[in-house]
């Protein structure tokens, strides 16, 4: 029904700002109900659990992150142009949308798989893997290889590489480490990671 699926978007954005205002530690079913304006017992019937709440909040930023990729690399042409271009988005996304961004890869507070109880709800397993697969398969691209094991060490490797930055970063760390004069910009780490994985990169 239309108004089932308008409460459950509703419940889900109050959820959303939530996490971008206050964290994931803010985010419960009650405090979800009383922003959303329903009973305190109404999100139990889209959301069972807090992690099946959590994980519909998490896959709305898969989905903010995935449409920022598309908007950035249409067009693109050679594989390592568009994975320097994924990389700054991954990196921005995160610096901009720090609660969302920390929630997202928390897989040990998620449902990774199908929600229980909800056959219908967001399988985020679905939503994290293609995004690794594009960077598995540029990667392979960038190395003229293969889509291979090695190719996916080294993907998951550089990937590791990008959030370590991004998490430095918004925690202040960096900054405290290269000095402000020296960190204006973290394009500089994001090209040294990439260099450091695939070698340096020539056009």
């Amino acid at each position: 029904m239309v108004v089932e699926e308008s409460l459950r978007e509703r419940l889900v954005d109050a959820g959303v700002e939530l996490v971008l205002t206050e964290g994931t530690a803010s985010v419960g079913l009650r405090e979800i109900a009383r922003r959303a304006g329903v009973s305190h017992g109404a999100p139990r019937r889209y959301f069972p659990t807090h992690r099946a709440l959590l994980s519909a909040i998490a896959h709305r930023g898969f989905e903010e992150l995935g449409a920022r990729f598309a908007a950035a690399t249409a067009g693109s042409a050679a594989p390592h142009v568009e994975l320097a271009v994924l990389a700054r988005v991954y990196v921005t996304y995160a610096l901009e949308r720090r609660g969302m961004f920390e929630l997202m890869f928390r897989h040990d507070l998620l449902d990774s798989g199908e929600q229980r109880g909800t056959p219908d709800g967001p399988r985020l397993r679905e939503a994290t893997l293609p995004m690794f697969q594009r960077f598995t398969e540029l990667v392979a691209r960038c190395r003229a290889q293969a889509l291979e094991p090695a190719g996916a060490v080294t993907a998951a490797a550089l990937w590791a590489n990008l959030h370590g930055i991004a998490q430095l970063r918004s925690w202040g760390s960096l900054q405290l480490a290269l000095g402000d004069d020296g960190f204006n910009s973290h394009d500089r780490l994001i090209e040294a990671a990439l260099d450091a994985h695939l070698g340096p990169m020539t056009s």
